[in-house]
């Protein structure tokens, strides 16, 4: 069932997903040379994963090539960034490996 909202925007012509102009991006990307994972935020993320698996990431280019475990997008860059660092923490690395079965993070 939708929320009132969003029932509301449709009726005006407005759809919430696309026109949304801008999203950010965290991702978690793991090499397949040697199993290492990566975590990064960005605003686009197909081009940001091109980047690390044709080596025009310095530090990601000798452990290509890449695939992406999981990501998440976020209504600003604020908000990506702040779940960069999340994931990137402890308690971060923990919630992945729960949702993801991933060990070794």
């Amino acid at each position: 069932m939708m929320s009132r909202i969003t029932q509301q925007n449709i009726s005006n012509g407005i759809n919430p997903v696309r026109d949304r102009k801008v999203m950010y991006y965290t991702y978690f990307i793991k090499s397949l040379k040697d199993g290492t994972f990566y975590t990064g935020s960005t605003g686009d993320l197909r081009k940001r994963l091109n980047q690390h698996n044709t080596g025009r990431s310095n530090y990601t280019k000798s452990r290509l090539p890449f695939e992406l475990l999981y990501y998440e997008a976020c209504l600003d860059e604020s908000r990506a960034k702040a779940r960069e660092l999340f994931l990137k923490s402890g308690m971060g690395k923990r919630y992945l490996r729960q949702r993801l079965g991933v060990s070794g993070l």
